[in-house]
């Protein structure tokens, strides 16, 4: 039995299920994971090393640039299964770059 989330279990499990449990970032964490065929290979519930603790995958939108209140309006369909370190490090680059209605806005 996998550990589940104790707030939206039902909203999380179908996004886990989808994914086989296995985180779905394919690069957009900066990070190309070469070793695994290009997706990232950590799964839920399992150790990320062997000096780290379980990985626990969270299901938050594929769009990270997202601002917090529209990403809480994501229907379940546009839910991937993120590791915390790829979600960081993904959603850290998505909010560098400039949103599309605002591309060029103050070029010259």
């Amino acid at each position: 039995m996998t550990s589940e989330p104790l707030a939206c279990p039902a909203l999380w499990r179908p996004v886990m299920e989808a994914a086989g449990f296995r985180c779905q970032c394919t690069g957009q964490c900066g990070n190309a994971h070469i070793k695994a065929q290009g997706r990232c290979p950590r799964e839920h519930d399992r150790h990320a090393s062997k000096h780290r603790g379980p990985v626990h995958l969270i299901a938050a939108p594929a769009d990270l640039a997202l601002s917090p209140v529209k990403a809480a309006r994501v229907p379940s369909a546009g839910l991937r299964a993120w590791c915390p370190d790829c979600h960081t490090a993904a959603r850290r680059i998505a909010q560098r770059q400039p949103a599309p209605d605002q591309a060029g806005l103050f070029d010259l």
